[in-house]
């Protein structure tokens, strides 16, 4: 989403997202991030016990009981040459990192809570596809319809998917992140849980202002670093990111053209294939959940969201397992493989495009919401609120533990 949106794995990494993240992901692009683990310290008298406790609240970097992790100034000095070194001009990598005097206790508690990891699929689906959320999405929908379809065909992605993905991370362009960019991504730098990932993504930060794509003062996002209505993470704004109207800056903050070109390019650049839907929702009940874990294998992957899925079959399988149509009737016939997601109550057949929204942001949360919110989008049917998820159910194919 992703994280994708975002991210952030939706950061969206997100099995549910409070807008990415996820996992988004996202962000996005915003995808997971691998898990790195700090060396371990060797505890030597009072000044090692000291340096525990420090540790313990910032993260220690400490390779031998001697050496002890540099102050944030001068990790940041460091920060500042190896920036350099890679060819930003100093003027840029000392404007970006002036105000930037120590971490932000606010960003660590967010990383530590995101929504998506908080919430289950159901009650994230519930919380987050309002009649609200669909109807400006309509309305939305239909103020950029011309820009929309012809972003659409020309990128090979349906315009209602492109809409939900930009509902879904900025409220249709209502909100896009206000904490500055650079701050947030030198605090998750500096904190070890994730240090190589996000020192990469501030290096690409600072390369964004480098090309002159934004001025420092616009270059704000979420509190993981996710930027603009699109929610890229950098490496993936500098990857995907798209001029669409020719005017020499990639504009995903306040460019519709250019907003909906760059979601579009990310999906495409991830694998969807025009000619194939998302995917629906079905019905799976007790003896088909049961002959279901028994008999279908689960999926591999690099995030959580992707090894909670089954491998795919194709629609005759499904349907000789028991699986239907949410009305019960069989399912229509199709040479697509598609693998089953599910939550506790809601069970959902998908195609190989899913995936390339779970690479928006890694979070089936994230993930089904867009993609039912684009549905909602596209139809004419009277808008009603997603029923409240429920506590009690039958049970549901197994996730891998």
């Amino acid at each position: 989403m992703r994280l994708c949106r975002a991210t952030l794995s939706r950061l969206r990494s997100h099995d549910s997202v409070a807008s990415y993240g996820e996992d988004r992901r996202s962000a996005i692009g915003a995808k997971a991030a691998g898990r790195p683990e700090g060396p371990p310290l060797h505890v030597i008298g009072v000044v090692a016990a000291a340096a525990l406790v420090m540790a313990q609240a910032f993260g220690p970097a400490v390779v031998g009981a001697q050496e002890i992790r540099p102050s944030f100034s001068e990790w940041l000095a460091g920060v500042r040459s190896e920036a350099i070194a890679r060819g930003v001009k100093a003027e840029f990598v000392d404007e970006a990192l002036e105000g930037v005097e120590e971490p932000l206790p606010v960003i660590l508690e967010r990383d530590r809570a995101q929504a998506e990891t908080v919430f289950s699929l159901e009650h994230y689906v519930s919380r987050r596809l309002t009649v609200k959320l669909i109807t400006n999405g309509r309305e939305a929908f239909a103020h950029n319809r011309d820009l929309l379809g012809e972003i659409g065909s020309t990128y090979g992605v349906p315009p209602q998917i492109i809409a939900a993905i930009w509902g879904i991370e900025s409220n249709y362009g209502r909100f896009s992140g206000v904490r500055p960019t650079v701050a947030a991504l030198a605090t998750l730098a500096w904190d070890p849980r994730r240090a190589t990932f996000f020192r990469g993504e501030l290096f690409n930060a600072l390369e964004i202002l480098n090309r002159g794509d934004i001025d420092l003062s616009q270059l704000k996002g979420s509190w993981a670093g996710a930027m603009g209505q699109v929610q890229f993470m950098p490496s993936s704004y500098l990857q995907y990111a798209q001029d669409y109207d020719g005017d020499g800056r990639r504009d995903i903050w306040s460019t519709p053209s250019d907003i909906f070109a760059s979601i579009a390019n990310y999906l495409s650049g991830r694998g969807w294939w025009l000619d194939a839907p998302w995917g629906r929702e079905v019905r799976v009940d007790a003896e088909t959940a049961a002959r279901i874990r028994r008999d279908v294998a689960m999926r591999d992957g690099s995030c959580q969201a992707t090894r909670n899925m089954t491998a795919a079959l194709p629609p005759t399988e499904w349907q000789a397992l028991g699986v239907r149509l949410t009305s019960g009737k069989p399912l229509p016939k199709s040479d697509v493989p598609m693998s089953l997601v599910s939550g506790s109550t809601r069970h959902f057949l998908v195609t190989g495009n899913y995936d390339a929204i779970l690479e928006y942001n890694c979070s089936h949360s994230y993930a089904i919401t867009v993609a039912l919110l684009g549905d909602a989008i596209a139809s004419t049917a009277k808008v009603k609120a997603t029923p409240a998820a429920k506590t009690k159910s039958h049970p549901r194919p197994p996730k891998r533990g």
